[in-house]
């Protein structure tokens, strides 16, 4: 049957993306994913970064029975009173400084747009600058201030978007005597050039606190303050978009508090919906107050959802009851540990770079040059998926081949030297081929 519903697969579904497993999949619970086959494998993407506190946490599911019970959907004017205690939940315990007002929808694609329309609206301007490598959506507006995507073959993009050099200690555009020196270099150029191409009409400065998939980049803090203050001298507004660093997956509540920067409007996304789709734009009283007597409107079918309030609250009492942020720190640094173990036997691991949970593992053919190692990477992964491993790979060729490797906080130190045990062995065999390969 499962090999029936493979071919189905191919017959019947519409190709959306560059990963193609073998095998359909079954189910999943806490590390690890089944396929079809009934083999298992170590999931260290949590789901795409979405199962922060693991697949099918018991947490969730209960929370999916309680809305049930209750209710799914609304008439999306009607706010369930779940949607009201989430709301504050967020502004209590985690939103930074005076972010107060959320508004709830599906995906960090939706939570995006919501930020930009935000931002346009209440600046008046339409400008965005938005760094290199990041992604924050596939939608009209997010995708077009996404640069790690592909973007050609889909037309005219949303006008008025520029860029800013993202920072990368690893591979500099501008070589300085310090990290923090490159990076603000690159952002002193960048700024000369939107000023000199602007119309005045900025609205937005919107960022990643790390730049996830343009190669697990964290910038400098001393980068994201003067992010804060050129938006600030523009009279722009500063978005975070928080989809993977929000609740806990780096070691902080959220990027903000790790850079102690205070954007005015925090998009989060995969991280509070722990596997479903859960998003959140938050803001000040300040800029809901404008937005609103302006006439601001996010109105989809699905916004306010009882189900989704009910699922992200189940998420955040798990993080804070089970000291999740706490535990992304320990066990970041154990699973770091363990990769800059490799690191001392594998010449072809040039850095390792992030924060708590979230790592980047970058290959190189040597690390004097630098040069990515897009082959190698993509043999590895894929030995690494034969044994048992699940591992997300940045391969773009204009940039790092880079393992974004991001576990469930949940995970234990078994998983991770299971992991590492696994990727040691792919490694080797990797390269032992492709040195054969160029020998013969």
């Amino acid at each position: 049957m499962s090999e029936d519903l493979y071919n189905l697969a191919q017959e019947y579904m519409v190709r959306y993306g560059g990963d193609v497993f073998p095998t359909l999949f079954t189910s999943a619970k806490g590390t690890i994913v089944k396929d079809s086959q009934g083999r298992e494998y170590l999931d260290f993407t949590s789901g795409q970064m979405c199962a922060t506190i693991g697949h099918n946490h018991p947490a969730i599911v209960e929370a999916v029975q309680k809305a049930g019970e209750k209710a799914f959907h609304f008439f999306s004017g009607m706010i369930p009173e779940v949607v009201a205690e989430l709301a504050q939940t967020l502004a209590r315990d985690w939103l930074p400084g005076d972010l107060k007002r959320s508004i709830f929808i599906n995906t960090g694609s939706e939570a995006s747009e919501v930020a930009l329309r935000m931002a346009k609206m209440y600046t008046g301007g339409f400008e965005i600058l938005a760094l290199g490598g990041s992604w924050h959506g596939i939608t009209g507006g997010a995708s077009a201030v996404s640069m790690a995507s592909d973007r050609k073959g889909y037309g005219v993009p949303v006008s008025g978007i520029y860029v800013i050099p993202e920072p990368n200690s690893y591979r500099p555009y501008i070589d300085k005597a310090t990290e923090e020196e490159a990076a603000l270099a690159n952002l002193d150029l960048a700024l000369k050039m939107f000023d000199m191409q602007s119309t005045g009409r900025g609205a937005a400065i919107i960022v990643e606190p790390v730049i996830s998939a343009g190669g697990v980049l964290v910038p400098p803090k001393a980068f994201m303050q003067a992010l804060r203050k050129a938006a600030d001298d523009r009279g722009m507004l500063l978005v975070f978009d928080e989809a993977q660093t929000a609740f806990g997956r780096i070691g902080t509540r959220t990027g903000s508090e790790y850079f102690g920067v205070v954007p005015d409007i925090m998009t989060m996304s995969k991280t509070l919906g722990g596997g479903l789709p859960v998003a959140a734009v938050s803001t000040t009283a300040k800029i809901e107050d404008d937005i609103h007597s302006k006439k601001f409107a996010f109105y989809t079918s699905h916004v306010s959802d009882p189900l989704a309030a009910e699922v992200g609250l189940a998420v955040l009492n798990v993080i804070q009851r089970e000291s999740l942020v706490a535990r992304a720190n320990v066990m970041g640094a154990y699973l770091r540990g363990r990769l800059e173990e490799l690191q001392q036997r594998y010449e072809a691991i040039g850095d390792i770079r992030g924060l708590g949970l979230l790592l980047g593992v970058e290959l190189v053919t040597d690390r004097t040059s630098r040069t990515p190692a897009h082959q190698l990477g993509a043999l590895t992964t894929q030995k690494c998926f034969e044994r048992g491993l699940s591992m997300n790979i940045r391969r773009r060729p204009e940039r790092g081949s880079v393992w974004r490797i991001a576990p469930p906080l949940t995970v234990s130190t078994e998983e991770i030297d299971r992991a590492v045990d696994i990727l040691d062995q792919s490694l080797r065999e990797s390269l032992d081929e492709l040195t054969a390969s160029k020998a013969a």
